[in-house]
């Protein structure tokens, strides 16, 4: 854990890493009608789980893809998933290009 601290703070250093924060685990799903059905528990659907996140600004995916691999837990069976973050979700970006035609 000191190798992977160690690696997040030269992320802030570089002014790279812009957020991180872990995950608990617990949580609550919120779903049907207006929110009607809440269940407690944490809802991961494999035997993986998100531990946290990492929001780091970088000019492309290779270089995101580059810093996730220099992560010491990755040596101890960790994975790491890299993935940018888009300006809207699906339906609104589908609803902006439709009404644009």
């Amino acid at each position: 854990m000191t190798d992977f601290y160690a690696w997040v703070d030269r992320l802030g250093k570089a002014g790279i890493r812009r957020g991180a924060q872990p995950l608990v685990e617990e949580g609550r799903l919120v779903s049907g009608l207006k929110g009607a059905t809440v269940t407690d528990g944490v809802f991961a659907e494999s035997k993986e789980a998100i531990a946290g996140y990492f929001l780091i600004a970088v000019g492309s995916m290779d270089e995101a893809v580059r810093i996730a691999q220099e992560c010491p837990i990755l040596q101890y069976g960790a994975a790491i998933e890299v993935r940018p973050i888009a300006d809207h979700c699906k339906p609104m970006a589908e609803i902006k290009a439709n009404s644009q035609v």
